[in-house]
């Protein structure tokens, strides 16, 4: 293997001044986490720099796989290391590098280099300027283009030197826990996988809440969901998933409650659910797959009815995107298969042939007092008998 060895690059994390240390660390702890098992090595930082060196053999395409999802990383550079920085030695290591890395010698290249460390006898210019004459030596077809060149050759100097070119683009973001934690409503839909994906992007730490309504929802819509949970914990890390026995809340409002309402109000029961759970969890606000008009659910007025039932922070990060572009997301991150499968959720099944599409909080609070002899303790049967499961 010709690489042994990875510079990380970051860019939000570059702004953050005097705290940018701590993202720093929590970048290199996601990276230890997602590369666990593919091999020994090490995680360093150099002045502005992550480096992950391999002391062992690993597999290189599945080392760019797990490495392509950690949040915070904006490009991965495979990198080749030359111990011995003589100049004698380092030219034929550049050189050596770019025969196997290229071989159709036919480009166009720029050297830029970066000495960190100052006692090495030549400065940056003279080193860029100095193996660009010794490739063009070695490689005659090759030749220099300061401007828009094919191959951007980089050489840093340190205590060894690093040698690149290859950049491979990260998910960028920011490292998962920097921003506080929050929790999922998760469904078996497309939406709510591709709405944790993107909070976790911006470095939030996801629990998640499932509502399952057996007998209606059967065992295979239970499993989808925890798959879901599983391919979501690719990129954000392991889920808490709480599975809530949600039946016989649904069978109540069913009994009680105006049809057409009924969406609203089982939406509104579900926050209230998953708020408490949040809230003893210490997550910092909720999280949807809502997108405005969606659905009949998901008009401005109906949201405005679900908000009404919390205290927290509610966070929809896929509120302005159309069906194509969530499922654009959801095939980026593999689980729009899962996604489609026909097992139908708690929501589905209850639907009211005519749903209200523009309710009215007062009107729906009235209807709900149709439940207050019974809801309270359904509510808190519901919580205290949730199923916890850690999806990783």
């Amino acid at each position: 293997m010709m690489f042994k060895a990875f510079l990380i690059k970051y860019g939000e994390i570059g702004l953050k001044g005097k705290n940018r240390y701590l993202f720093e660390d929590a970048l290199m702890r996601q990276i230890r986490f997602a590369l666990n098992g593919t091999g020994e090595f090490e995680v360093s930082k150099e002045q502005g720099r992550i480096f992950v060196d391999f002391t062992s053999d690993y597999d290189y395409d599945e080392v760019l796989e797990r490495l392509g999802r950690v949040f915070g990383i904006v490009a991965i550079c495979p990198v080749v290391h030359c111990d011995d920085n003589r100049w004698e030695n380092l030219t034929k290591v550049v050189g050596d590098y770019m025969d196997a890395v290229y071989p159709d010698k036919s480009f166009t290249f720029k050297v830029e280099s970066r000495r960190a460390d100052k006692n090495y006898p030549k400065k940056s210019m003279e080193i860029s300027a100095d193996m660009g004459e010794y490739l063009l030596d070695r490689f005659p077809q090759a030749k220099v283009d300061v401007h828009n060149p094919q191959i951007l050759l980089n050489i840093e100097i340190r205590q060894k030197t690093y040698i690149y070119s290859l950049s491979i683009p990260g998910p960028g973001g920011m490292p998962v826990g920097t921003n506080g934690k929050a929790m999922l409503l998760l469904s078996g839909g497309i939406d709510s996988p591709v709405a944790g994906y993107m909070i976790a992007k911006r470095g939030v730490r996801i629990d998640a809440t499932y509502f399952h309504a057996p007998p209606y929802t059967s065992e295979r819509a239970k499993e989808k969901v925890i798959d879901l949970a599983k391919i979501v914990a690719r990129y954000a890390g392991p889920i808490k998933l709480n599975i809530v026995n949600f039946t016989d809340i649904q069978m109540a409002i069913y009994e009680k409650c105006p049809h057409d309402e009924l969406t609203i109000i089982m939406r509104r029961y579900m926050m209230k659910i998953a708020e408490y759970i949040a809230k003893k969890d210490g997550c910092l606000g909720l999280v949807t797959g809502e997108s405005i008009g969606q659905v009949a659910s998901q008009t401005m007025q109906s949201l405005a009815a679900t908000n009404a039932v919390c205290t927290m922070p509610v966070y929809r990060p896929v509120i302005g995107f159309d069906k194509n572009d969530i499922v654009e997301v959801s095939q980026k991150i593999g689980a729009f298969e899962t996604s489609i499968l026909p097992y139908e959720d708690c929501c589905t099944i209850f639907v009211a042939k005519h749903p209200v599409t523009k309710p009215n909080i007062r009107a729906i609070e009235r209807s709900e007092f149709h439940l207050a002899d019974v809801i309270d303790e359904l509510v808190e049967t519901a919580i205290t008998t949730r199923e916890v499961l850690i999806c990783e």
